[in-house]
């Protein structure tokens, strides 16, 4: 019998606990994070003893859907230099935590003053109040959104820092998942004078029916157990739909948009040994590329399921591996733009 996305009751009871979450008579969610929310810091406060690398700000998004960008800047940029623009998606398992979340708050601001660059945090929909494709559809607002202030130039860091014409996608975990569907959603815009050059998909959350060797091997794993995994696919997905859904199952779809594929922008897609979701993003990663797409592949031995959270010099690994791959793109655009 095919597995399906059936908990036996007493595993998904421990997965609710797992995730300190528990589940309303409406179908909503009541979460207990384990980690902090931070405000914005949106100037230097001379009273403070902290010392700011980057500045940050809440922008409003799609005010109907309550959704937000919390945009950050180096608080001193190269002069006369424009930065790069990274749209950034957060982890999370699609139900779980927030760009104010002091993880993710901290990993932009180190991420906007090493680069550097512009980095535009998108407070998405989360699961299962709003189910996939609800991040999606805010992931594009967020590009609609990048490319209004191209235009417009409505906001004024946007406007003194940001070169438009290299801009990318970045995402860890579920955020991964969000930049491929973002990136294949953005092909049927017309983002003239935006351009995206470049996907960034750190550990990016993928899935299916069939188990892998990673997630038979790792079934326990102490960041990311199986039932675990199992329960955030079904608050996630569709209902009704299983892990062989084109959302969490790239492989499921490949023939359908292949022709899309093709026209992704260069990926960095970078994993960790002792991650239960290794193999399905090794695939993922050998897909993209057999459709012509260029790929700089990442898979270290080591490491696990979001370890630059917990690991100082993992977290200082990825940030320097994101530096080469944005610095060697905008590299080659201004010697084509040269020639």
């Amino acid at each position: 019998m095919a597995e399906q996305n059936i908990i036996a009751e007493s595993t998904m009871e421990d997965a609710y606990k797992f995730l300190k979450i528990t589940r309303n008579p409406d179908g909503s969610l009541t979460r207990n994070p384990p980690v902090p929310n931070v405000p914005s810091t949106p100037e230097i406060d001379p009273n403070s003893s902290n010392q700011l690398i980057s500045l940050s700000n809440d922008l409003p998004l799609n005010p109907a859907a309550n959704t937000f960008i919390r945009l950050y800047r180096p608080v001193s940029p190269p002069p006369n230099a424009k930065l790069p623009l990274i749209i950034y998606f957060h982890g999370g398992g699609f139900l779980l935590l927030s760009v104010s979340s002091v993880i993710f708050h901290e990993s932009c601001n180190a991420m906007s003053a090493q680069i550097p660059a512009l980095i535009a945090s998108v407070e998405y929909r989360l699961a299962p109040e709003h189910r996939l494709p609800a991040a999606y559809e805010d992931a594009v607002d967020a590009i609609k959104w990048a490319n209004d202030e191209a235009i417009n130039g409505g906001d004024p860091w946007l406007k003194e820092f940001a070169d438009f014409s290299k801009v990318f996608l970045m995402g860890s975990s579920s955020g991964g998942n969000i930049v491929y569907h973002a990136g294949l959603r953005a092909l049927d815009i017309n983002l003239d004078p935006i351009k995206i050059v470049g996907l960034i998909m750190n550990q990016p959350y993928f899935g299916g029916v069939k188990r892998s060797e990673s997630e038979l091997k790792f079934v326990n794993d102490k960041i990311l157990p199986l039932h675990v995994n199992d329960l955030m696919w079904l608050l996630a997905l569709p209902e009704g739909v299983d892990r062989d859904h084109e959302y969490s199952n790239p492989l499921i779809n490949e023939v359908k948009v292949k022709e899309k594929i093709k026209r992704l922008p260069r990926c960095l897609i970078r994993g960790y040994g002792g991650d239960p979701l290794i193999d399905g993003q090794k695939e993922f990663a050998k897909m993209i590329e057999s459709h012509g797409v260029h790929v700089t592949p990442q898979f270290l031995e080591t490491g696990y399921h979001a370890v630059e959270i917990f690991d100082k010099k993992c977290a200082q690994d990825l940030y320097d591996s994101i530096k080469d791959f944005v610095k060697s793109i905008c590299d080659e655009n201004v010697g084509k733009s040269a020639m």
